[in-house]
């Protein structure tokens, strides 16, 4: 007997989704997909049955792992009462509940939430309230952005024209705007080592030369991660390194984002990783981990002077869109938060991540690898072509996503990131597990990192 329509329709072939055999327009249309059907804590399960560690989070988002009913169950009784309103007509009571959260929670007198649904989103916005703040306050000459270098912010226009990632960049130059980069701290890379008491680039220095050099009069904000996303591999700077950034904006009238987007939210050892460093910023953003990837959210933290400027200028913030303040979205949020807080998931995170990088400190032995290094469960291991010199390998050898496609292979989810060393080349692998991660995870983790990377370097040997 034929199967009935439905069976037929959602019992598709055991093989993999590729694009043009699939009406979906992948991220990469030039190799298949396995199907996941399923998470379950740290692991991800495809319709074959095979298993992942999840040693990435999917993208740095699984903070609080896969399949917690608690969320789930938020999620739905938010559907059931109110999807969505307008939110220049209307607020909701899981908006302002998450709200009041994140205020307690940022450091300093970061106490106002502007909630979006992407990090590239929150990125955008941020800058754009940067500039309309100094419109308000009378100094629409201050329009210039700065951003360290390497440094990776987001896919939107002005999110992408802060972010120095030649290949994210290169086809798409005509349309984004001048940003000054500033040279970011890379103690790997850095002449100094980051040791060097007199190295601009690792004291923070440089940021007060180049926003001289631009002229403070027309200088609007300072946009950084506080601990190096994929685009410098969790490269941490030095203690002093942002108490000098905060001096420098202060006193030279510029306002400093802080992009916690992948480091925020525990990832770090801390709620936020600007808080290690004892210092607050002008305006904060947050995503990925927020919602621990159960719903798209990402938020804008700012002070309330800078909220003042804009309600006594033109009322609201110059920056639309249809899914601003959503109260499904935020109500995923709250869920989130509060089950990172009934479970201590935060200072367990700091736990793991000191054994994380135990585990991790023996792989700098392997030929590929050139360091490894992070802060709290993010890592990043940079593989470099020649381990004295540090000479990366050319781009075209594709090391990083060899390694990421050879740890699929052996049921290990990875983040590959290039240009590191030059914009272009520079090869480095991110870890960056869920908070709940186990000790025996992390034993599971680091040997199928250490196989993968070893096989890598067999095969790249031979080549």
């Amino acid at each position: 007997m034929e199967a009935p329509v439905h069976e037929q329709i959602h019992a598709p072939p055991m093989t993999p989704y590729s694009y043009p055999d699939s009406s979906v327009l992948y991220r990469s249309l030039v190799h298949p997909f396995p199907v996941a059907v399923r998470g379950e804590g740290c692991w991800i399960v495809d319709r074959n049955g095979k298993r992942y560690l999840d040693a990435v989070g999917g993208a740095f988002v699984a903070t609080i792992g896969h399949g917690v009913s608690e969320v789930a169950e938020a999620i739905a009784r938010q559907a059931r009462t109110l999807a969505y309103v307008n939110g220049t007509q209307f607020t909701a009571e899981p908006v302002e509940e998450l709200a009041a959260e994140l205020a307690d929670r940022c450091p300093g007198d970061l106490e106002f939430a502007f909630f979006l649904t992407s990090g590239s989103d929150a990125v955008e916005a941020a800058l754009k309230i940067a500039r309309q703040y100094w419109l308000e306050s009378g100094q629409s000459s201050k329009h210039k952005i700065l951003a360290l270098a390497p440094g990776y912010h987001g896919n939107t226009a002005l999110a992408l024209s802060a972010s120095s990632r030649a290949g994210a960049r290169s086809a798409f130059e005509p349309w984004l705007t001048a940003v000054r980069p500033v040279p970011a701290p890379y103690p790997y890379r850095c002449p100094c080592g980051g040791a060097g008491p007199h190295c601009a680039a690792c004291t923070g220095r440089v940021l007060e030369d180049t926003i001289i050099a631009e002229g403070p009069e027309t200088v609007a904000a300072f946009i950084a991660e506080p601990i190096g996303g994929s685009s410098t591999g969790a490269s941490v700077p030095r203690d002093t390194y942002w108490s000098t950034v905060r001096e420098t904006c202060t006193r030279l009238g510029v306002l400093w984002i802080v992009d916690e987007i992948l480091t925020g939210i525990g990832r770090t050892g801390t709620w936020s990783a600007i808080e290690q460093f004892g210092v607050t910023p002008d305006l904060m953003v947050l995503g990925k981990g927020m919602t621990g990837g159960y719903a798209p959210l990402s938020a804008v933290m700012t002070t309330r002077r800078v909220a003042d400027a804009i309600a006594g200028g033109s009322g609201a913030p110059i920056h639309a869109q249809t899914y601003i303040n959503h109260p499904l979205s935020c109500a995923t949020g709250l869920a989130t938060l509060r089950y990172l807080d009934r479970h201590d998931l935060v200072r367990r995170g700091a736990e793991m991540g000191r054994a994380l990088h135990q585990r991790l400190a023996p792989l700098t032995t392997n030929p590929l690898v050139g360091d490894v290094r992070g802060r709290g469960l993010l890592a990043g291991i940079e593989l470099v072509h020649n381990k004295e010199s540090r000479a990366p390998f050319a781009r075209r050898a594709k090391i990083a996503e060899r390694c990421a496609a050879e740890g699929l292979e052996r049921g290990i989810t990875l983040w590959p990131a290039t240009g590191s060393a030059d914009g272009t080349s520079g090869d480095i692998i991110m870890v960056a597990p869920p908070l709940v991660v186990t000790e025996a995870e992390l034993d599971d983790l680091t040997l199928r990192l250490d196989e993968t990377l070893t096989a890598v370097w067999r095969a790249t040997s031979s080549d």
